[in-house]
């Protein structure tokens, strides 16, 4: 019997909003639900423990970066990747797909798979669907992702079709190799671009194959905000209504907003953690750089409103003197308070699913950015 299940507990009255639950082998996962990316075996700048204080229920490893360094065959014999970084809820890892395909020229594709050069000593590798389900599964990942390529945008219509196709296939070997019923879940991944017929032919043979969750990928490539939207809109209800829907790399907080009002459950992006470590800070709102003279000797915290350790604390001024001297801690306390804020943002929503008023919340969300 598998370990993976999703209960679908209550849809949003006046939109496609949904408040989920996910039960895998580790653990659950209310939804919807923000992942922080830890694309290395860990998310920079935070313990597992400050994870777990702000709330965070899953976390997003990337299987290539382990693949290339330490090398999944270590991770497996140190006894997996929850016990190499001291995590013991639920992972989601990636399939490699989208970092092997942002190699450019680095990388070549066949049917076959992805050969590409290391990123780190330029040593050549072969990436198939097979080894990347395998690498996933010597990390001891709960949630694996499909090897799949991530379509950019704009991209010829003929791109789009055979590489869809393509992915359809390698979605197929990526299930031979790790049936249903296991302890990890596989989810298919949805391709298309930004054509509609594409993406619904993705949809149907990827539910033809069978999965236990779906995401839309190639989403938040170079594509303008109202794009996305519009194939989120399209695609999502495509997809299964008693399984978990998550859209990969993405994105703001608008963007979150956007998607669970279109029925997403799931979202991951490095934008709270790359944000943090540049000295931007989100806010109710909206965004705040604190590197800014302004704040020099401002003694308010990042957001009055917020109720994180860091605000609890900490000084705009204070945030901004750690900037200033490229202290170590100012990315420390920065993406504590961010993914804080993500994780709020997550909640907030998940209580106003569960008292039918998300259209109420998303109002107020927009309300208070352009209250600045």
């Amino acid at each position: 019997m598998s370990l993976f299940r999703f209960d679908l507990l209550q849809q949003d009255g006046s939109s496609r909003a949904r408040l989920g639950r996910i039960s895998c082998r580790r653990g659950t996962i209310d939804t919807p639900t923000f992942m922080p990316v830890g694309t290395q075996g860990t998310v920079k700048g935070m313990l597992p423990e400050s994870l777990k204080e702000i709330g965070a229920q899953i976390l997003l490893a990337n299987t290539y970066h382990l693949y290339l360094r330490p090398g999944h065959e270590l991770v497996r014999q140190l006894g997996g990747l929850h016990k190499f970084m001291h995590w013991d809820r639920p992972i989601l890892t990636d399939s490699g797909g989208f970092q092997v395909f942002s190699l450019g020229d680095l990388c070549k594709i066949e049917e076959a798979g992805v050969s590409f050069q290391s990123h780190l000593d330029g040593s050549r590798h072969i990436l198939t669907p097979e080894l990347s389900i395998e690498i996933q599964q010597a990390l001891g990942s709960d949630i694996v992702m499909v090897f799949d390529e991530c379509i950019p945008h704009p991209a010829e219509r003929c791109y789009v079709a055979d590489s869809t196709a393509r992915s359809t296939r390698w979605a197929k070997r990526c299930r031979d190799v790790l049936p249903a019923g296991g302890e990890a879940a596989l989810f298919g991944i949805v391709q298309g671009g930004m054509e509609r017929d594409l993406r619904r032919q993705s949809a149907e043979e990827l539910q033809e194959i069978g999965f236990e969750g779906y995401a839309l990928g190639g989403l938040s490539v170079g594509e303008e905000a109202a794009v996305m939207y519009e194939m989120m809109e399209y695609s999502l209800p495509l997809l299964p209504q008693d399984q978990p829907r998550y859209v990969m790399g993405v994105g703001t907080p608008e963007n979150l907003i956007e998607g669970i009002a279109r029925g997403c459950d799931m979202f991951d992006c490095v934008m709270p953690t790359r944000n943090a470590r540049n000295g931007v800070l989100f806010t109710r709102f909206g965004k705040l750089s604190i590197k800014q003279a302004r704040y020099r000797d401002d003694q308010q915290p990042i957001d009055p409103s917020c109720d994180c350790y860091v605000c609890r604390n900490y000084s705009r001024a204070y945030l901004r003197h750690l900037y200033q001297s490229n202290e170590i801690l100012a990315s420390v306390l920065n993406t504590h308070h961010n993914l804080f804020y993500y994780q709020q943002l997550m909640a907030g929503a998940r209580r106003a699913i569960a008292e039918n008023r998300f259209d109420r919340y998303r109002a107020d969300f927009y309300h208070d950015l352009e209250s600045i």
